[in-house]
């Protein structure tokens, strides 16, 4: 990743981080990647912005088609539910019936390998929350349609998780590793990783602060500072996991490799040799990411992948109710895990957010409910919670 960019490119990308329409976004890409220095150490960046442009394009004339009645072939799935979660594997491996056995999606399933040539969405029920699942066009083993390739990362780059299905008549360590070496051009990491830096931008106003829960290596936090600045971050959260460097806070706000949360499926668990297979696949991704055997034509346990699925995506789900009701809200409000009454009245409204005064929680965990608190209290998953304004 490039070091010390011109302070024009930065500028730029500080436009590309602010454009608000695929045009805009476009524009400013290609302003960003005329200012960029052309070396080695730049090379990954371009190919990273020219996979950007390529598929905004796509979804421009998609968007055109739509408008123009032609409907026509549709690779850009507009976020339903919870989190969408896409899945992704080799031809053949079972991503069509997973979605048909556990979605009411019209699913073609087929022996013919790359039947699906678009993303399929379908709605899949966990207790009371709906996960939107889309199937992805399979990655291929040897890649010839490099622009189905493109569009199938940028579909993954924008999910909230991955359902990484391999099938255990084949070899499943070797489908993995063309399915990370397809990610990795997407720059998109699934396995635990040791440092990270997660930047999460606020509104302006609210200052720019950043928490080391590692340590920044060859640098200070004054350094990682002047760096976010000089791109234009002036408010924001940047938590520092592990042992990071400069190089690694400025791939960060560049928009480098993303970790989305993810599962490998190991499916066809009743193939003859299948648990000899799944012993190696577990021995080589160690603890780096969850392994869980299926089988697609016996009966999925919906409930434990709806579990996995929840748990992976560190989700809370928090109930309200009317002062003067006792009734609780028919769907739960979804936050992330660490989420805070303030953010909870945020997402509910802004006037919530401003008028706040207190709220009342009812939960296990507290010696007594409800309990009166203010805005700082960590919610957790079932929590009940009745906010009161000024």
């Amino acid at each position: 990743m490039p070091a010390n960019l011109p302070a024009e490119a930065k500028h730029k990308w500080n436009q590309v981080s602010l454009a608000k329409t695929p045009e805009e976004k476009i524009q400013a890409l290609q302003e960003f990647l005329s200012l960029v220095p052309k070396h080695k150490g730049t090379a990954r960046l371009c190919a990273n912005v020219k996979r950007q442009i390529a598929i905004l394009r796509r979804e421009i004339e998609e968007k055109k088609q739509k408008k123009a009645g032609k409907g026509g072939p549709q690779f850009f799935i507009e976020k339903d539910g919870a989190a969408q979660v896409v899945i992704v594997g080799l031809t053949k491996v079972g991503r069509s019936s997973l979605l048909s056995s556990i979605t009411k999606a019209k699913v073609t399933v087929s022996e013919l390998p790359y039947t699906t040539q678009t993303p399929v969405p379908g709605m899949f029920q966990y207790e009371d929350i709906h996960f939107q699942i889309v199937e992805a066009p399979a990655f291929m083993r040897y890649v010839t349609n490099e622009k189905l390739s493109n569009l199938t990362l940028g579909l993954c780059r924008n999910a909230d998780m991955l359902v990484i299905m391999v099938d255990l008549t084949q070899d499943p360590v070797e489908q993995l590793e063309i399915i990370f070496s397809e990610l990795d051009k997407g720059r998109i990491n699934v396995q635990k990783r040791h440092s990270k830096v997660d930047i999460e931008r606020r509104h302006a106003g609210t200052g720019l602060r950043v928490i080391l829960f590692g340590r920044l290596h060859g640098c200070t936090v004054r350094d990682a500072e002047q760096i976010l600045r000089s791109y234009g971050i002036m408010d924001g959260i940047v938590k520092i996991y592990g042992d990071v460097t400069l190089d690694d806070v400025e791939e960060a706000i560049l928009g480098g490799t993303v970790d989305k949360p993810s599962i490998i499926l190991a499916n066809k668990t009743d193939a003859y040799g299948a648990l000899e297979r799944l012993d190696a696949l577990k021995s080589f991704v160690k603890d780096s990411i969850s392994v869980i055997p299926i089988s697609c034509k016996g009966n999925i346990d919906v409930n434990m992948l709806g579990k996995e699925i929840f748990s992976s995506l560190n989700l809370v789900r928090v109930y309200t109710k009317e002062p003067s009701d006792r009734e609780l809200s028919s769907k739960p409000f979804i936050l992330k895990k660490g989420a805070t009454i303030q953010d909870l009245a945020r997402k509910i409204h802004s006037e919530f957010y401003e008028k706040f005064s207190y709220a009342k929680v009812w939960a296990k965990r507290l010696p007594f409910s409800p309990q009166k608190v203010g805005s700082s209290l960590i919610l957790e998953d079932g929590d009940i919670v009745e906010l009161h304004m000024r």
